[in-house]
């Protein structure tokens, strides 16, 4: 019998995800599927919810709102940092991806967006934030 996935399980999915206008920000095609467990937050939630009830060999493709993959844009997420509190050897350059460490010690991934004499201008939001995303999801295996 073919099982369906549910929570708790370990899945492999192989899977490719588009923007709006089609064209591919990431996929699974050449790669091992991804593995992860269905109910524990590894993947963004829409993602969960689309392959929860799936069965092996089963393919589908879904559309998973901004809300449900990685949340819409945040304002306050883009920050000007003055140059005196850059590392001196930082030569900032606009699109140029960066690491900062939150005050709890995490590591957030921010990007580069404006460079002048005396700042520069930074977005912590995920780069996917506030889109919408589709992706062809193919259920491998579930454990």
């Amino acid at each position: 019998m073919n099982q369906a996935a549910k929570a708790g399980d370990t899945v492999q999915v192989h899977y490719t995800g588009k923007l709006d206008d089609g064209s591919v920000f990431d996929s699974s095609a050449g790669r091992d599927p991804l593995e992860f467990t269905v109910g524990s937050g590894q993947v963004i939630p829409g993602f969960e919810q689309a392959v929860e009830g799936m069965a092996v060999g089963q393919t589908k493709t879904v559309t998973i709102p901004a809300a449900e993959a990685y949340g819409d844009r945040v304002a306050e997420a883009v920050l000007q940092v003055p140059r005196e509190q850059l590392p001196p050897d930082l030569e900032p350059e606009v699109g140029q991806q960066l690491v900062m460490q939150s005050r709890d010690g995490r590591q957030i991934p921010i990007v580069v967006v404006e460079v002048t004499e005396d700042s520069i201008t930074i977005d912590a939001n995920h780069p996917l934030a506030g889109r919408d995303l589709t992706f062809e999801i193919e259920l491998v295996s579930v454990h």
